[in-house]
């Protein structure tokens, strides 16, 4: 290594040492102007100002600990409920971290303007924060006076939330000489570019408001959506969630569900459902109806009132057919295969044992009965194949 090579590496090192001892010396409060940098002053100063520091932060955590404390101890003397303690140590530790961070603030030099701006935007942020926790309360308090459903619920809580957190920023921000008109505008520009680049998503925003407002459904009916049925667990606005017999969630895109054909089978406070049973064309029709009302009457589930019907439907090459109808709560709706399974199983048993044939297809050869032997098979000679011809001929 040649002496200029050296001389350049000393040099570095040199500039780095250099901007450190600068950017220490800064820290402790100094100024790079100085002729001579007075270290033990910087250094009485920063241990001053730290302990400044920590009586204020141990005045202001004592403070906070003995009112926790208080409302702690006289909480049934005070009558505070748990809820209220807990709302009251949330707004109390609150107060304790900013009033830390502006006790810190204020002794590092920092400008009072930001000191103050950021007191008064930690208020606007405490303010509104408060408003966001307790806007569901309010909004479900004001929907159940009013009877309203929890679509719609859900609908006013979105809603809300999004324009509490827009405020709060736009508060808390403006406290900081933010352009808050200016900034909006901007907003509204950028919002434009986004809604042609997002055209889907503002179409399902679009349908989630409109299935909300005009309750064709809420959370909890069971609908089926094109081949999707279930029950509704979730109306965003966005996507509807629904819950399938298979306990699978299928998420539907809300345009889709506005632009779908959607049956409600939940909607009124009973429903009517039919299953086919078939018997023998020679069999009783009284007695079989009888059968099929007894297991009506006894399967669970199945309403008295309206009463279940059994009547015939048509008859068929090969009996006769019975249409069942049949009414169910909606909360049955659910389990609805099940039933209609249990049903053909239980007629089917009721049919066996009162000696009721269930016919199936198949072909009956009826003959006279004067007819001999000997003529039958006659008859059935040239449907035989014929066992003088050798494979040989046959294959010829």
């Amino acid at each position: 290594m040649d002496k200029d090579t050296g001389s350049k590496i000393s040099a570095f090192f040199q500039d780095i040492m250099h901007d450190l001892y600068s950017s220490l010396y800064l820290a402790i409060g100094g100024d790079l102007e100085e002729e001579s940098r007075d270290w033990a002053s910087r250094g009485v100063e920063l241990a001053s100002t730290t302990i400044k520091i920590v009586i204020l932060l141990l005045i202001v955590s004592f403070l906070y600990w003995l009112i926790i404390y208080i409302a702690e101890r006289y909480q049934q003397r005070l009558k505070i409920s748990d809820k209220r303690l807990s709302i009251t140590r949330s707004t109390l530790r609150y107060i304790w971290f900013v009033s830390c961070v502006l006790a810190v603030m204020s002794q590092i030099n920092v400008e009072p303007a930001t000191v103050s701006a950021t007191a008064k935007a930690s208020i606007w942020a405490g303010i509104y924060y408060v408003l966001w926790t307790s806007s569901e309360q309010v909004i479900s308090r004001v929907l159940k006076h009013y009877g309203l459903n929890a679509s719609i619920e859900q609908l006013l809580k979105n809603v809300f939330s999004v324009l509490i957190i827009v405020l709060g920023l736009a508060s808390v921000m403006a406290q900081f000489g933010f352009d808050i008109v200016s900034l909006v505008a901007g907003l509204g520009i950028l919002g434009l570019a986004v809604g042609f680049a997002a055209q889907s998503t503002i179409a399902n925003f679009i349908s989630g408001i409109t299935i909300l407002l005009e309750q064709s459904f809420k959370v909890g009916d069971w609908i089926s959506i094109d081949e999707n049925e279930g029950r509704v667990i979730l109306i965003s606005l966005r996507t509807t969630h629904i819950l399938t017999r298979d306990n699978i969630t299928v998420i539907i895109p809300n345009a889709t569900v506005a632009s779908s054909e959607v049956t409600n089978l939940t909607s009124k406070n009973f429903i009517r459902f039919d299953i086919r049973a078939r018997i023998a064309l020679e069999a009783d029709i009284e007695q079989a109806r009888k059968v099929i009302m007894q297991v009506l009457d006894e399967t669970e589930n199945i309403l008295k009132r309206p009463e279940p019907l059994a009547t015939v439907d048509h008859i068929s090459d090969f009996g006769t057919v019975f249409i069942i109808r049949y009414w169910v709560k909606p909360a049955a709706v659910a389990r609805m295969p099940v039933i209609k399974e249990t049903l053909h199983e239980k007629i089917k048993i009721g049919f066996e044992k009162e000696g009721i044939n269930i016919p199936y297809p198949h072909m009956k050869l009826v003959m006279p009965a004067n007819l001999k032997a000997s003529d039958i098979e006659a008859q059935l000679q040239p449907l035989q194949p014929s066992s003088t011809h050798s494979p040989s001929d046959t294959n010829k």
